[in-house]
């Protein structure tokens, strides 16, 4: 996966037409602002761009709005901060007609359904908390734990400035199958990271080992990978659907 350098490209190079409205409420102008357009990274989160959202609208809010914490909402659905957006697009929108419309909120901030993102740190921290919990299942965390926290940075910095050689510079390693160096070393992953979202319940993380008596892949489908929690029906990957013959393993070895 890891030379396949063009492919991870056109995959990173995803991106989702948004159109952003401030919510009528927040409205303190004479005139509501015009909408805001912007073409997201699949692979960003929501709250990495709302620095820019918020420079569009800000002077449209009460002066008294402008230190609270802005959020996003899709026809009445607050946007949960650590979800990559292409996720969140699938989960929520894959049948919308684009652009995304999504609603601008400088108030009211919805408690019950979200955790506040106080700091740009707090995303950074969720999102290397994945990269770490990836890699322990499959090198028992030996790769992560010999990155340097320049490697570390690099990750982050791709992600947040959308740079896709910086972010694979490092990445590259947490996707090598054979680790360098090991004895006894095997060209595949202990197991595979998977997360299965359903857009009204937690997600589901099975454990899918991608060998089987030394048969990569053992024929596992769809239906393997998921339990009696999750009611498969319509599996979507960076917003494509896989045909019935398509197998997980294909996505990482």
């Amino acid at each position: 996966m890891a030379e396949d350098k063009e492919v991870l490209r056109e995959v990173w190079e995803g991106r989702i037409p948004v159109r952003f409205e401030l919510a009528a409420a927040d409205v303190s102008s004479v005139e509501p602002p015009d909408h805001f357009f912007l073409l997201v990274p699949r692979v960003t989160y929501i709250t990495l761009v709302m620095d820019k959202v918020k420079r569009q609208f800000q002077k449209h809010v009460d002066l008294q709005e402008h230190e609270q914490e802005m959020w996003f909402e899709f026809d009445g659905q607050p946007l949960k901060w650590h979800i990559p957006v292409g996720l969140l697009f699938d989960l929520l929108a894959h049948r919308t007609i684009l652009p995304w419309n999504l609603t601008v909120h400088f108030s009211r901030f919805p408690e019950d359904e979200l955790l506040r993102c106080p700091t740009e740190e707090a995303i950074e921290a969720h999102f290397m908390a994945t990269i770490k919990e990836a890699d322990c299942l499959k090198h028992r965390s030996a790769v992560i734990n010999s990155m340097t926290k320049r490697d570390h940075n690099q990750l982050w910095t791709g992600i947040k400035s959308d740079r896709f050689d910086l972010f694979w510079s490092s990445n590259k390693r947490l996707m090598q199958s054979k680790l360098q160096g090991q004895a006894n070393a095997v060209d595949y992953f202990r197991a595979v990271p998977i997360r299965l979202y359903q857009a009204d319940k937690p997600y589901v993380q099975p454990l899918f080992r991608p060998v089987d008596d030394e048969v990569i892949g053992a024929g596992c489908d769809w239906t393997d990978v998921c339990d009696s929690r999750c009611a498969l029906m319509h599996v979507m990957v960076e917003g494509t659907a896989p045909t019935t013959s398509f197998k997980p393993i294909n996505l990482f070895l």
